[in-house]
């Protein structure tokens, strides 16, 4: 995982740093939880400018997000609803709650979504579905990237040769993520299931 990191930091700096995170936020299976501490620690040793990585990183989480939120404006409210229809399971009713919570709390979950693992990148989807005002993304965006990006690159930073240590407790809460994810969409399967049985008992009296 990180030969392929230290290999483009080596040849393009910390635009290299850069260009790993965007496309971490394109392929989440890509952890900026190894990429960010990493370019953090090239830079103790002197190899990078430590406020290079720190612009080079952010900016490359918010072109990442803003490709993913084209994603999600070309997609449209219609189609999201079409594609919603289709799927077995799900009622539009309940892309609609969705989208209602969304406009409630569009802001926030844009600013805070960018510290939590997995949906860090997914945000961005929903967010240009619903056409949220790109300027406003784009400052809680980086607002929200900064924060994050600035913790893991300084821990990288700071822990030196020990800057593994990051992606072993992040790692952790990952995990959690994973876990919650999953739990849920055990728990909606499992309602919804319940629903259509019984709309079948009801439907033979």
């Amino acid at each position: 995982m990180t030969d392929w990191l230290i290999a483009l930091m080596e040849n393009l700096g910390a635009f290299g740093a850069g260009l790993a995170i965007m496309l971490e936020n394109l392929f989440p299976p890509l952890p900026s939880e190894v990429i960010l501490p990493l370019s953090g620690f090239t830079a103790s040793q002197g190899e990078l400018d430590l406020l290079d990585v720190l612009v080079c990183t952010t900016l490359g989480s918010v072109v990442g997000a803003l490709a993913l939120y084209g994603v999600g404006a070309l997609l449209g409210r219609e189609r999201t609803l079409a594609i919603a229809a289709k799927l077995p399971l799900v009622k539009v009713t309940d892309i609609e709650k969705t989208e209602a919570w969304f406009l409630r709390h569009g802001r926030k979950t844009v600013f805070f979504g960018r510290m939590i693992p997995i949906f860090r990148s997914l945000i961005s989807v929903p967010a240009g579905v619903e056409r949220m005002p790109l300027v406003t993304f784009t400052l809680l965006t980086t607002a929200g990237s900064a924060i994050w990006n600035t913790i893991f690159v300084l821990a990288g930073y700071f822990l030196g040769e020990n800057w593994s240590l990051v992606e072993a407790y992040v790692g952790i809460g990952t995990y959690v993520v994973i876990g919650l994810v999953v739990l849920a969409i055990a728990v909606f399967v499992a309602v919804r299931l319940t629903e259509r049985r019984k709309g079948r008992h009801a439907n033979r009296r």
